[in-house]
């Protein structure tokens, strides 16, 4: 004897105490009673360590479930049976030496071209974090861009655009950008993240065009394993159509796996001699050694 919307929050009560979990997505949910996970563990955290973890932990589980912060790291503890309390010691160990290339709140991948590449193009390159790290794998910002894209997901692109809007502003003011392009996809897709992230974003700087060539047949760079194959497919289908003439130029890609998009863009715009000052590149993720890890975005 009680109505719809009383019904619904007392649902929402159960699966905020973890008896029951949700399924679906309007207008097609379902509910059952939840695995039961030991979350004993839980009270035994730090308090240094439990805000680490809600503010850096995240994994998307094989049901497609988002777990967040402590419920998340008790999931993945919990399915690789290990120790919830030393785990989350060693997984802020693992943070701490991944922040040192870190520099207000942005790595520097500019040794990493230069290794990489004969001739680097690009003056800056940053990182806002890395794809994944040792041991504890995908990065928060690492799992909702592989989703977002592979599953078109709205929900998570807006999530990503919450992580990454203070970030960008920063590095736009601190470096007096005065034009900005994105790195256009290969993969036609209905929802497409780097422009549901231009618009979040709306940055309301001159956009310099990129053109994204395809050809007989559609050849994205995860597909290729190989650097020069991706320096090739980068030469050919990536084209700088614009005549303007800019100070500092920040172009954004999503991921940033060997780095040869970014790269080719950026000696066009030279060859070009449209940017008067600085060649900046900035991926949302990119690799800590090699290109592989990020094939699958």
């Amino acid at each position: 004897d009680i109505r719809p919307r009383a019904i619904f929050r007392q649902l929402k009560n159960l699966i905020d105490k973890g008896l029951l979990e949700k399924i679906g997505q309007p207008p097609k949910v379902y509910y059952r009673l939840a695995e039961v996970h030991d979350s004993t563990s839980d009270a035994f955290f730090s308090s240094e360590n439990r805000e680490i973890l809600e503010k850096n932990y995240l994994i998307i589980t094989p049901q497609g479930q988002a777990k967040a912060g402590v419920a998340g790291f008790l999931y993945w503890c919990q399915k690789n049976e290990l120790d919830p309390i030393q785990t989350s010691k060693d997984y802020k160990k693992t943070l701490t030496k991944y922040d040192q290339f870190k520099k207000d709140g942005l790595v520097d991948g500019s040794q990493k071209f230069k290794q990489t590449f004969p001739a680097v193009y690009l003056d800056e390159i940053y990182y806002l974090d890395f794809y994944s790290i040792e041991r504890f794998g995908k990065t928060k910002l690492g799992w909702l861009l592989l989703y977002a894209k592979q599953a078109q997901n709205l929900r998570l692109m807006k999530q990503i655009f919450q992580l990454i809007k203070d970030p960008i502003a920063n590095l736009i003011n601190k470096k007096n950008i005065t034009a900005v392009g994105f790195i256009p996809p290969t993969i036609t897709r209905s929802l497409q993240l780097q422009k549901e992230l231009e618009k979040m974003l709306n940055l309301g700087l001159p956009k310099i065009n990129l053109i994204k060539i395809t050809n007989q047949i559609a050849v994205p760079q995860k597909s290729l394993n190989k650097l020069e194959d991706r320096i090739e497919n980068a030469a050919h289908t990536i084209m700088v159509d614009d005549k303007n003439i800019y100070a500092n130029i920040l172009l954004i890609d999503d991921a940033v796996g060997s780095g040869a998009t970014l790269n080719e863009t950026a000696r066009q715009i030279k060859n070009k001699k449209l940017c008067t000052g600085k060649n900046i590149g900035l991926a949302l993720t990119g690799s800590f050694k090699g290109f592989e890890i990020i094939n699958e975005v």
